[in-house]
């Protein structure tokens, strides 16, 4: 195993979601030194490639989690901003890596799990997952591509396949929101009318998993924090690298625990019309509940990263201890 004394000075950009929050206070209570990389700064902006390679100059760990939300609704704007911001980001990255005397020795970027098909027969790993179709995954091969585009030699690059992220502040919340008010039973794929456009542009979600069996890959947000320093420490580790807990459930017993964990006995379920029509109400899409995201961690496993949070209940439960204080 090759192992690296893990550094002192940290860049992370994109960091005003839950995530870069949270990474940015976990490394802060570590005692090192961050920095941050967003539209307004505060320590470089966006555009400003000039700054932002005076800030990667010496660095020793880069964390690159910029990009615009998908949730959203996916229209035309929204699209070509999801690219964009992806794109140009990672881009500029990798020109101010370029220009500095002393590159990061380590680059984490975003990516995410949906890169891999709708899967309910087998998991997803790294050599063994099939790459998906549509919208989403275009988006995640495009990123994916950029962030490996240059020859950065001295800048090992690991690509995080990230699962979703359970914390406070994720895309947990509103599904607890709906199973305190009795509406947290699963949400039930089922057959909706398309559109060319939506057909053409790879965004509409096509009907297969029955009675809310679709899968849910997870991870908690500590563990994106202990993956990245597990990361920092192997060196012989690089390329593409699944985020996600070992064991995934489906929607179905998702939504079970959470009612369990909430001590709420009723949980109605959402069929896809419910769905479509919600997801519109609240600019959204359904391709985010209904798609079957069954992606596991090969490479970690292999590697002998241990997870703070393998099981979903424990998991859960933090997050809503966490948000009751």
């Amino acid at each position: 195993m090759n192992t690296r004394i893990v550094s002192q000075r940290v860049v992370i950009a994109g960091a005003s979601g839950f995530i870069g929050q949270y990474l940015a206070r976990a490394f802060r209570a570590e005692g090192r030194k961050v920095s941050l990389i967003g539209r307004s700064g505060p320590d470089a902006a966006w555009g400003d490639t000039t700054a932002i390679t005076r800030l990667l100059d010496g660095a020793d760990l880069l964390v690159n989690l910029a990009g615009k939300s998908v949730n959203c609704r996916y229209n035309p704007a929204n699209r070509a901003e999801i690219l964009r911001s992806r794109i140009e980001t990672t881009r500029e990255l990798s020109t101010a890596i370029r220009a500095c005397a002393v590159p990061p020795a380590l680059w984490v970027n975003s990516s995410t799990a949906t890169i891999y098909r709708h899967a309910e027969d087998r998991p997803m790993t790294e050599d063994g997952g099939e790459i998906g179709t549509g919208f989403s995954v275009d988006i995640a091969q495009s990123w994916e591509r950029e962030f490996f585009a240059d020859e950065l030699p001295g800048t090992r690059r690991v690509a995080l396949r990230m699962a979703i992220v359970l914390g406070n502040g994720s895309a947990l919340i509103p599904l607890l929101r709906l199973a305190r008010f009795g509406l947290g039973g699963p949400q039930l794929d089922g057959r909706w009318f398309s559109t060319q456009a939506r057909r053409a542009a790879g965004t509409f979600h096509k009907f297969r998993s029955r009675g809310g069996r679709q899968k849910f890959s997870w991870i908690h947000v500590a563990d994106v924090h202990g993956i990245i320093r597990f990361l920092e420490e192997r060196s012989d580790l690089h390329g593409v690298v699944n985020a996600a807990a070992p064991n995934p459930v489906d929607n179905r017993t998702l939504m079970s625990i959470l009612r369990r964990v909430l001590g709420v006995r009723i949980g109605l379920p959402a069929p896809r019309w419910m769905l479509e029509i919600g997801s519109a109400l609240i600019r959204t899409e359904t391709e985010l509940v209904l798609k079957s995201r069954w992606v596991v961690p090969e490479r970690l496993l292999a590697a002998g990263y241990s997870f703070e949070f393998e099981e979903l209940v424990p998991a859960l439960r933090q997050v809503i201890q966490e948000r009751s204080h």
